[in-house]
């Protein structure tokens, strides 16, 4: 009742606010437009707990895998605008990403037996922790085809690195990340032989198996070290999901699994298919494996080599004590550690309870060695009943749980019912359900997953929208709804479309703890991190020629690439470095050559290479590709191919327009004019305490930067006039007028910045 009131209330509030400032903005009322659009009290409520104004920020960055894009995409919660793609798996020409040679290398390490695979499935990203919480400095995505991860630095939303996994041929339970993103975990899912050698089916019990591999990440390099991982053999199941253990858990894993049946189907063959086999037993098993203790036996060399990756043996497993097993409801999809690190919940598809194992009754099972039995292949299986909290009778189709801030309160999504439960798992009481459109896989609560949820959203990832939004052919979008958990009752707020398929997981970080870079140190090579050894700096720019290798040492700046005209010949392998030297916030540019596939983004102080080879004759523009400035059309040049062998032409470039001495004295005067303004632009930005302002110092930078240039200008346009060179002389007055524009709308764009965000006059 309170709640119904306080949204009354506020309902009110915004009717009476919108109606008394209705004939400021539009003639027509908040009453009109609800009557006009069908809306009710309920729609307009949903949308002003959704609505950011213009230049509001969101208050969570929510991270999607993109499904069979390969893609990670990035949206802000709780508007729902999305806001990037990041290129991971597959190429992605926004980012330049595998088009330039420093991404093409990072794409080049997820090659497969050194095959280049060009598409990924994405499913299950992880935000980097410290002490249990997300830190907003790293995303990692798995490729379930393919078993891969892959990492995504947050200093510049980048993809760095793609690890294979050597042993696995398929895989869905990555990417999961310990406490202290010690390890990123991947645990297989068909079961195959490790190693990927062929085996019949017929060796099916003996000869294929699962693993969960524990991948060593450095955080002060960023990358996951290889030679420092190791995976653990599994029993031929097809492993699921992952989750590491929090706080009381910490050191241990949990990994789901079905078709414990061990059934290898047919239907070609006469016999029922795969699904039928695979669920005919009443449980599967979860896998809990000590991973702390699983490390000491790595490092004390207690492994077996295959494909030189390092592999705890089941048997040795079994001996050290690393792995048990516990019954859980079959067809599980999703293992979910409590934020107290206290409670394991798994959910059965198959099954209408969410199961709520007791951390403490595993241990006390492991600690007295107190067994129901051992599988086929001897792992100990701690009877169910000495291992269950709580079995809460949620609904159909039980599959992926989250936590709230609220303690003992999670969510499941209930795949069959198309509904979200809310309940308290410690008293196994449900609390509250709602429904969503539909066929819910995942869900996610804001850093739900951590051991200091955030509470306030939950995104419910939909398989199916059917009739949710307009028709776009027999392929349809899929579903992601925001809900509204702040209060006792869920509430739906908006259905957001995603148009790649299938965006299968999200997780979601509190804005605040990211905190990206807005340009790059200059010459950075943004794959690696480092300073390219390819930067130049304006005036150093070059063409170097080695027999038929010719490299292009070239910047980008408004509104011109230096040089502006390369000459090669036929058959020359080619490659341009390209270095943005603009400093302010946003300035990208892009490097395009026609016919070549190439395509580079240049943000602020990036180097970025693009190598190909000039094959056939011809004239081949290149361009900018990122709207930069007023003369971004202006900002091309040509690629010159002569014919191998070509004589070079005598002569120089014709002129278009001939200018004469009064041409040069009206841009002069321009030129004069326009500095009045600017002195006027750097009098204001100087009397106030811009140095207390990072972005307003870089954009003073820049702006001097343009200045130098165009003193430089100025100097050749007076140089030349001397000479009564009236066409070089207007053409470099043209040149030093530029230079002052793009000087004075950087200015201009300090000072707004100033006046906006309350700068005081200098002390």
């Amino acid at each position: 009742m309170k709640s119904a009131l306080k949204a009354s209330a506020a309902f009110g509030a915004l009717l009476m606010a919108t109606t008394v400032a209705g004939g400021a903005y539009a003639a027509e009322s908040l009453q009109d437009v609800m009557k006009r659009r069908g809306l009710n009290e309920k729609d307009l409520l949903a949308a002003a707990k959704t609505y950011t104004p213009t230049g509001g920020r969101d208050e969570f960055i929510a991270f999607s895998s993109g499904g069979q894009s390969g893609q990670v995409i990035v949206y802000g919660i709780p508007s729902m605008r999305i806001l990037k793609y990041i290129g991971v798996f597959t190429p992605e020409p926004w980012q330049g990403y595998g088009y330039d040679d420093e991404s093409k290398a990072v794409l080049a390490q997820g090659n497969v037996d050194g095959k280049q695979i060009t598409w990924g499935d994405t499913h299950h990203p992880a935000a980097s922790e410290t002490n249990g919480e997300s830190d907003g400095k790293f995303v990692f995505i798995n490729d379930k085809n393919n078993p891969r991860i892959a990492v995504i630095d947050l200093h510049d939303f980048e993809t760095k690195q793609i690890v294979v996994n050597p042993i696995m041929q398929s895989e869905h339970g990555g990417a999961f990340v310990t406490p202290n993103t010690d390890y990123v975990i991947e645990a297989s899912q068909y079961p195959a032989p490790l190693g990927g050698e062929y085996v019949p089916l017929e060796q099916f019990n003996d000869k294929y198996r699962g693993a969960v591999t524990y991948w060593k990440f450095d955080k002060s390099k960023g990358r996951i070290d290889p030679s420092q991982s190791f995976s653990v053999e599994l029993p031929p199941y097809t492993q699921d999901l992952s989750d590491a253990g929090k706080l009381v858990s910490d050191g241990w894993s949990f990994t789901n699994s079905l078709c414990s049946e061990r059934y290898v189907g047919g239907i070609e063959k006469g016999r029922p298919p795969y699904e039928a086999g695979c669920s005919a037993n009443d449980h599967d098993y979860l896998h809990v494996v000590n991973w702390k203790k699983a490390e000491e036996v790595f490092k004390a060399g207690k492994v077996t080599k295959i494909k030189d990756h390092p592999v705890i043996t089941l048997k040795t497993a079994i001996e050290e004590g690393l792995l048990v097993l516990v019954p859980e409801p079959k067809s599980p999809h999703g293992v979910d550690v409590s934020p107290d690190g206290k409670y394991i919940i798994v959910g059965g598809k198959l099954d209408s309870n969410a199961h709520v194992y007791s951390f403490e009754k595993i241990q006390a099972a492991v600690a007295a060695k107190k067994f129901a039995g051992k599988d086929s292949y001897g792992v100990p299986i701690i009877d169910v009943k000495d291992a269950i909290h709580k079995q809460v009778p949620l609904g159909l189709g039980p599959l992926h749980t989250q936590y709230d801030s609220k303690p003992c309160v999670a969510y499941t999504s209930l795949y069959v019912d198309s509904q979200v439960a809310k309940y308290d798992y410690c008293e196994g009481k449900v609390l509250d359900k709602i429904s969503v459109h539909y066929n819910i896989g995942h869900l996610m609560t804001m850093e739900g997953d951590t051991t200091k949820p955030k509470g306030k959203y939950l995104v419910a990832m939909n398989k199916l929208a059917i009739d949710r939004f307009n028709p776009v052919g027999p392929l349809h979008p899929q579903n992601h709804q925001l809900i509204d958990i702040s209060g006792d009752k869920m509430e739906l707020l908006y259905d957001m479309p995603l148009p790649l398929g299938e965006p299968h997981y999200v997780m979601a970080i509190a804005a605040d703890k990211v905190k990206p870079a807005i340009r790059y140190k200059f010459g950075t090579n943004s794959r690696t991190d480092q300073q390219s050894a390819f930067a130049v700096r304006p005036g150093g720019e070059k063409v170097v020629k080695n027999g038929n290798k010719v490299e292009v040492f070239g910047t980008a700046i408004r509104s011109h690439f230096t040089p502006e005209i390369v000459e090669v010949e036929e058959g020359d392998e080619v490659t341009f470095h390209i270095t943005n030297m603009e400093r302010a916030q946003d300035e990208v540019h892009g490097f395009a050559v026609s016919g070549m596939d190439v395509n580079l983004s240049l943000e602020p102080g990036k180097t970025a290479s693009a190598s190909f080879k000039a094959a056939k004759a011809g004239v081949y523009p290149f361009y900018c590709t990122e709207f930069c400035s007023a003369l971004h059309l202006e900002m091309e040049g040509y690629l010159m191919v002569k014919p191998k062998g070509a004589q070079q032409m005598a002569g120089k470039a014709e002129e278009g327009v001939k200018y004469v001495k009064a041409d040069f004295d009206k841009q002069y005067k321009s030129c004069i004019d326009t500095q009045a303004v600017i002195d006027q632009v750097v009098a204001y930005i100087t009397s106030t305490n811009f140095k207390d302002f990072p972005s307003v110092v870089a954009l003073v930078e820049d702006a001097t930067d343009q200045l130098n240039f165009a003193k430089d200008a100025r100097a050749k346009a007076d140089e030349a006039a001397k000479k009564e060179d009236w066409q070089q002389a207007t053409l470099w007055a043209g040149q030093w007028w530029q230079y002052q524009v793009k000087a004075a709308d950087i200015g201009l764009r300090a000072k707004t910045y100033l006046e906006q965000n309350g700068a005081k006059p200098a002390k």
